[in-house]
């Protein structure tokens, strides 16, 4: 077998393995391929409260196999989207919204990132000197007249010894 043949096989195989698993299982699955469409598109935006950082469509976790059973329950009880998005929120939170929305419960989280950046660029301003020191920058490297006095009477005193 030359290496030639093997490795558009290798492609495949490594892109086979690339590809994101999905927790769902068979029975899961509705019967309504619509309504199967509208279940996967919200479980895409809930996050597994186990995993925190996986959709409940990703996850293997038994909460998140729950929350896909409610999702799909509530759809097959004619419930819209939103419905269904604001009953799961209003029992679990905005925590279990991949996307939290931007309000006064969220502020911290959204705001977070930008403090970070913020105090680590004022932290390396002021440990470069260039912001806020105390310490007086010199104007020039030759010495005032009491610094050349200070330096002869220590170097007169470094000879005599």
């Amino acid at each position: 077998m030359s290496a030639g043949a093997v490795r558009p096989g290798l492609i495949v195989l490594t892109l086979a393995l690339a590809t994101p698993a999905l927790a769902l299982e068979p029975g899961e699955r509705m019967a309504d391929t619509a309504l199967e469409t509208r279940a996967r598109a919200l479980s895409s935006e809930l996050r597994c409260l186990v995993c925190q950082n996986q959709s409940i469509d990703d996850s293997n976790a038994p909460l998140a196999k729950d929350l896909r059973l409610l999702v799909r329950e509530r759809l097959a009880a004619g419930e819209s989207d939103s419905a269904v998005m604001s009953y799961i929120v209003a029992r679990y939170g905005d925590f279990v919204l991949l996307k939290p929305p931007f309000n006064s419960h969220t502020l911290l989280l959204w705001a977070a990132p930008m403090l970070c950046l913020l105090g680590l660029g004022y932290a390396l301003l002021r440990s470069s000197g260039r912001f806020g020191s105390s310490a007086p920058v010199p104007t020039s490297d030759a010495l005032d007249p009491d610094e050349e006095r200070r330096l002869k009477a220590l170097l007169a005193r470094g000879s005599d010894a």
